[in-house]
């Protein structure tokens, strides 16, 4: 008898631990409302590109067309002047001559990260004292600054970090990978905040004070780390500053990519947080569905095994199913709900995979992934 419970005692790290990320989602999101605050203040925002991303014009047009009485500049980073990205961007100026937009192109290296390199090319443009780096493939609704920038009405809070999803798929390569945000990544946030506090920046949008990243040493502190995201919220936290996760969503625009590519940068994502949190990352096995598939499997009768993989997905399909309709709102469940399993082996897999080497592959660079987080490029 005890031998026939052993799939069923398989699956239950993964069962309970998604029972508790819907617990913390509804802890974290069952107050919508945005904060009151005194008036809107001043931002500069800067945006990394290189290269055409799905709808960069709309992409870059959200957030000119911002609910927003403070000043705004826009600062647009590039690194090549042969960047067909640049041609969006003047346009953008031209249809919206009114905005603080301005273009800086400068392919001067600073470190590894080009990204980061990229930033601190155009960083002395930066006017005021409220910041924020948000990706080009970003998309936002009109209250997204006034709903990040409420945050900061106290004198303790130094980042501001939001959460993204994508609502927009181009078939099932896209869903695949969209579904990550849902099955994976929210999940695990809000469960962090509810466990441990917040300790890290989310790259998609972070907006922070000019004085919390002078605390670091600016941005020349993460040009050498892969996971700079991850190091500009970490730093600041233990440079004794508050980090809050703001509710309203930001939209990751995906363009239509090879399932190999998609693979790549899971797994660069994979290796990045088994360098940045090691302890938490291998701990986090456990709870990962892919491996109670394969320990039920590996564990007892078949019969049995299908039974207990079947309970979990019962568990598994009805959380995630909640966090896509009322949480994320994407509405990515329950349509594409038969790609969940095939999202958690790969999850899995790349768990696995980041322990094997120290190699990513970066916009077609190759690095080496160092034990401190930072980079070699080889």
């Amino acid at each position: 008898m005890s031998a026939d419970l052993l799939p069923f005692i398989a699956i239950l790290p993964a069962s309970i631990y998604s029972l508790l990320t819907l617990w913390c989602g509804w802890l974290f999101f069952r107050d919508q409302g945005i904060l009151k605050k005194q008036h809107d203040t001043a931002i500069s925002i800067l945006k990394p590109v290189k290269g055409m991303d799905e709808g960069s014009y709309e992409n870059f047009a959200s957030f000119c067309k911002q609910d927003y009485a403070a000043p705004q500049q826009l600062i647009f980073c590039v690194a090549d002047a042969d960047d067909p990205a640049i041609e969006i961007i003047q346009q953008l100026m031209a249809d919206f001559p009114h905005h603080d937009i301005s273009l800086n192109i400068d392919p001067a290296i600073h470190g590894p990260n080009y990204k980061v390199s990229n930033l601190i090319n155009a960083f002395p443009k930066t006017k005021y004292d409220l910041l924020m780096i948000c990706d080009s493939d970003i998309r936002v609704e009109p209250t997204f600054l006034q709903s990040v920038t409420t945050h900061f009405s106290g004198p303790g809070v130094g980042l501001v970090t939001s959460p993204y999803r994508s609502s927009t798929v181009h078939g099932a390569i896209t869903a695949f990978e969209a579904l990550a945000f849902t099955s994976e990544m929210v999940p695990n946030v809000v469960t962090a905040l509810k466990l441990e506090g917040l300790s890290f920046a989310l790259g998609a949008a972070m907006t922070f004070r000019r004085q919390a990243l002078q605390d670091i040493g600016g941005l020349e502190a993460l040009v050498e780390y892969l996971a700079d995201d991850y190091q500009l919220g970490n730093q600041i936290h233990r440079a004794g500053w508050q980090l809050v996760l703001d509710r309203q969503f930001v939209e990751s625009m995906l363009k239509p990519e090879s399932l190999a590519t998609i693979f790549s940068r899971q797994l660069r994502w994979a290796r990045t947080m088994r360098v940045s949190r090691p302890g938490g990352y291998l701990a986090s096995g456990i709870t990962l569905p892919g491996l109670a598939i394969v320990a039920a499997l590996l564990s007892g009768p078949p019969l049995l095994a299908l039974s207990a993989i079947s309970l979990l997905y019962l568990v598994r399909l009805t959380v995630t199913t909640l966090f896509s309709r009322y949480y994320l709102r994407d509405n990515l469940l329950p349509a594409w709900a038969w790609l969940l399993p095939l999202r958690d082996l790969l999850a899995f897999g790349t768990w696995l995979l980041a322990f094997a080497g120290n190699h990513v592959i970066w916009r077609g660079h190759c690095f080496l992934i160092r034990s401190n987080g930072k980079l070699k490029e080889l």
